[in-house]
């Protein structure tokens, strides 16, 4: 998972064309109550999308993720409407933009301390984060470039800590020497599983909120992370690169320095326990932020892979089976469109982008909710024609 600020650097170095802004679609019109008119936040060919919401307008906001019961969001962020920390802090909101019962749109969960990361809901409501907080107030240096490529560091300070909504009742859950983040929660709320170099690579980790056991469930050289369970919670999916010859140097170098280089990375599905792990994307360039479909049968995921001739200068979102079979282009927005999440029910999907209804350029990345649209109709297929 990234910062904001290595979200914008993947943006930098690929040197996208950035949009965002605000518009707000009302459902109205057409035989079925949609019209096509008012959606002023969907692109031509996006058929899988209708009445896309913007919910953040400002700054960099990112990894929005659902409560077990689809009506808040947990998201990270350092829009400075929010906080003037300087780096990324998680905060909570409702799914349809309404006040909450605080009286604010937005309620900060973590302690406006340090640099935080990757939040999820657990199933009593408490949400997990990573936070750099107990080493310092202070957010801590980024590493951009090594040796005049693209990095991102891994904070040794990170740790997995818990909060209220609220921000109240800060506590640790997982921590020790080295990073521990990417923290994510199985639906049946028996299982964390996150990304951790106590094996001294960057691993999967699986860590039983009953019993407090550890079990290691990637041991490849190379870089796992950003894992989600499955609806059933049988399965996991994440992001991997597997470093081979004068790359494996690089990265054990690298990453040595507590940084790792972004530039290929694939899918992967395996069981809960990290048993049976298969490849399911064989692409070019950046693969990764996976999410599974409703039926657990497909992966939504953020790829640069088809914009590659031209330096990878855009991201969407992207729809596979498990098998690598089907790809299917979900987003079309030519700006950066990544970390889709299904809502519990699947009939909707979050996500962050940097489209806007004017397609004015900016370097903002804002969270967006759209209705899923399982089998496009007419009117979807010529939207924007």
């Amino acid at each position: 998972m990234q910062t904001a600020t290595q979200r914008a650097g993947f943006a930098f170095i690929a040197f996208l064309i950035l949009a965002a802004g605000c518009g707000q679609p009302s459902p109205t019109g057409g035989a079925d109550g949609y019209d096509p008119d008012a959606d002023s936040l969907r692109f031509a060919g996006e058929v899988h999308l209708r009445n896309i919401r913007q919910l953040t307008f400002g700054g960099n906001n990112a990894e929005a993720y659902w409560s077990p019961d689809g009506v808040e969001l947990t998201f990270q962020s350092n829009w400075n409407a929010l906080t003037d920390q300087g780096c990324d802090q998680i905060f909570v909101m409702n799914a349809d933009g309404s006040t909450r019962k605080s009286g604010r749109q937005y309620d900060r969960v973590s302690t406006d301390t340090g640099r935080t990361t990757c939040s999820y809901f657990l199933p009593d409501g408490r949400i997990l984060f990573a936070s750099t907080h107990a080493s310092g107030p202070e957010c801590p240096p980024e590493s951009m470039f090594e040796d005049g490529k693209y990095v991102w560091p891994v904070y040794a300070e990170y740790d997995i800590y818990t909060a209220r909504p609220s921000g109240a009742d800060v506590r640790p859950l997982i921590s020790g020497p080295g990073y521990d983040a990417e923290a994510t929660v199985s639906p049946d709320g028996r299982f964390v599983v996150f990304t951790s170099t106590r094996s001294g690579d960057l691993d999967l980790w699986r860590y039983d909120l009953q019993s407090g056991e550890m079990l290691q469930l990637t041991d490849g050289l190379g870089y796992d992370g950003g894992a989600f369970f499955s609806h059933d919670s049988q399965r996991i999916v994440w992001r991997a690169d597997r470093p081979e010859g004068e790359d494996a140097e690089v990265y054990r170098s690298l990453l040595s320095r507590d940084l790792v280089q972004p530039s290929h990375l694939d899918i992967w599905v395996a069981n809960a326990d990290g048993s049976d792990p298969v490849k399911v994307t064989n692409l070019e360039g950046a693969n990764w932020a996976p999410y599974f479909h409703p039926t657990d049968q497909k992966i939504l995921f953020t790829s640069n892979h088809h914009t590659m001739a031209e330096g990878g200068r855009e991201f969407d979102v992207f729809m596979v089976n498990l098998d690598g079979s089907d790809l299917v282009r979900i987003t079309h927005s030519g700006t950066f469109d990544a970390f889709p999440m299904f809502s519990p029910d699947g009939g909707r999907l979050v996500f962050a982008s940097n489209r806007n209804a004017s397609r004015t350029p900016t370097r903002d990345t804002n969270i967006f909710v759209a209705e899923w649209v399982e089998e496009p109709t007419a009117v979807d297929r010529e939207f924007g024609n």
